[in-house]
């Protein structure tokens, strides 16, 4: 995943104004590479630079670029240097450039980065994203690149100013940290042992993006479900879920990501139970079969997993349920991936996401015997995409007919232009592409409207409603926050609305579209 904060249309330029004497503000660019807890940390990484007086910039060429990158991926370290190598002349053309690099890969590899492209200004790891302004301004100052890494969390990147990206939702970080020893993942490594936010921090900072007009969160950790392991709760969890239920005006709550071996029955109870906990769970798979789960180091087995989703259907019959699989895993037999494919037909996923095993140095997985030949992985791989497909499609098909509501988002399907379509997301978070009826009132990111599903494909839905009577909006204040942005962003005055307060920005990235 790749996101690159969006920059608004006015900010100004970094260069000095020719009609005044005082210089403008330096700007501001932030690339970001990983998951979704790189996301949001890139959101602090604005919000430290706007609060020390950076603006966004308005084209490609900022003063300060930041590059927040991912160790988990392969050839994480290829799309890194290559970014930083396309900059290296750039930067030599401007003098008062600077480069910045941070996350998990610069966790990983510190020097190792200033050795390989010495045009960067500063280094600095996972647990430090507040040291960014400090360590910008010494470089310039010293004109010395600077290395920051701490081994252990330093300030909550919670704490830290935010620049959100959407005004409609947001993520709210719970934990950072992982206690787990998965033999294929480097995060424990470079993100620490689980730390927890006190419940009322949290249910703080949500609270602030409702009365900022954001109707929908997203709880995140690297695995939510134990939560309050550091302060000795084991219920802590379901209670945040159920805590979320009591907050006025917020009418979507979602949370990412769970671990099987802990997903306890009193987190079903809360979701079926709390009015604004969505019919949605993104359950991590990685195989089906035992003997690789076991050398995973994940610490269940798959007819436990298959327990827990027949669980969360028992009590939330409609459940969308979301996966991540790994194929090719180092010993993975024939008759292991087979078993991945059983348990895939049986858990009927809406969508899962399928990764390709690669070797990451660091990782116990590396180093295990049996490592497979890359066209036996893509083989596998090949097939295990097309059986989700289809079973995406049919679950997709059995929402044809069915009455759902749709939060609008700002990001429409890449044939917006050719469908006049708007897109959204349900409340199982499945995607929807829909037209608004010739009369009808045109909804804002954030509204929600009510339609009936008229068509279906494996990676979204269509609603083509055929007159205004089919078709139902309700403007919210998540809507009028948008409008309040918009006039933010332009200097014009904000609709009246009536509700809320004045807006700031807020949000989260939207999931990848596809299809319409």
């Amino acid at each position: 995943m790749s996101l690159t904060i969006p920059s608004p249309a006015e900010a100004t330029s970094a260069a000095t104004d020719p009609a005044a004497d005082t210089p403008q503000p330096r700007t501001y660019q932030v690339r970001t590479f990983g998951c979704q807890m790189n996301v949001h940390d890139s959101e602090r990484m604005a919000g430290m630079l706007e609060a020390a007086g950076y603006v966004p910039s308005a084209g490609e060429l900022a003063d300060v670029v930041v590059f927040n990158t991912c160790a988990v991926r392969e050839n994480a370290d290829n799309k890194l240097y290559g970014n930083l190598g396309i900059l290296a002349p750039v930067k030599a053309a401007n003098p008062g450039m600077q480069i910045a690099v941070g996350g998990c890969l610069a966790q990983k590899d510190r020097e190792t980065i200033l050795k390989k492209a010495p045009w960067v200004d500063a280094v600095f790891g996972t647990h430090n994203v507040g040291a960014l302004p400090a360590l910008l301004d010494r470089a310039r100052h010293n004109d010395e690149a600077q290395l920051e890494i701490l081994e252990s969390l330093d300030v909550f990147p919670s704490t830290l100013p935010t620049k959100r990206d959407s005004v409609y939702s947001g993520w709210v970080s719970i934990s950072v940290g992982c206690n787990n020893t998965c033999t294929f993942c480097i995060v424990p490594a470079l993100r620490g042992k689980e730390k927890d936010r006190r419940p009322g921090d949290i249910l703080a900072e949500i609270q602030a993006l409702v009365d900022d007009g954001a109707i929908e969160v997203t709880l995140l950790g690297q695995n939510v479900n134990s939560y309050g392991v550091e302060f000795g709760d084991r219920q802590a969890f379901s209670k945040l879920l159920r805590a979320c239920g009591g907050i006025e005006g917020l009418e979507r709550v979602r949370f990412t990501s769970p671990h099987p071996a802990a997903f306890t029955d009193d987190v079903i109870d809360a979701m079926a139970e709390t009015h604004n906990v969505m019919p949605q769970l993104h359950m991590p798979l990685q195989s089906g079969s035992d003997k690789v789960l076991k050398d995973m180091k994940r610490s269940y087995r798959s007819t436990k997993f298959l327990g827990i989703l027949d669980k969360v259907r028992e009590r939330i019959p409609h459940a969308a349920i979301s996966t991540d699989i790994i194929v090719g895993f180092p010993g993975e037999t024939e008759e292991d991936f087979q078993a991945t494919l059983d348990v895939v037909e049986k858990s009927r996923f809406a969508t899962a996401f399928t990764f390709q095993y690669s070797k990451r140095p660091g990782t116990p997985a590396a180093e295990l015997p049996g490592q497979l030949p890359k066209a036996v992985v893509q083989e596998r791989f090949e097939r295990l995409t097309a059986l989700q497909d289809r079973i995406a499609a049919e679950e997709n098909a059995r929402q044809l007919g069915r009455q759902v509501e749709v939060m609008v988002t700002a990001h429409s399907g890449r044939k917006a232009e050719e469908t006049h379509r708007l897109s959204g997301r349900t409340q199982d978070q499945r995607l929807v592409h829909f037209s608004v009826p010739d009369g009808a009132e045109t909804p804002r990111p954030g509204d929600l409207v009510t339609v009936t599903i008229t068509a279906a494909a494996a990676f979204h839905l269509v609603s083509d409603p055929a007159s205004a009577a089919e078709y139902s909006i309700r403007r919210s204040r998540a809507g009028d926050a948008w409008d309040r942005s918009l006039a933010d962003s332009c200097g014009a005055p904000a609709p009246a609305s009536g509700t809320g307060k004045a807006g700031v920005s807020l949000g989260m990235p939207a999931l990848p579209l596809r299809g319409r």
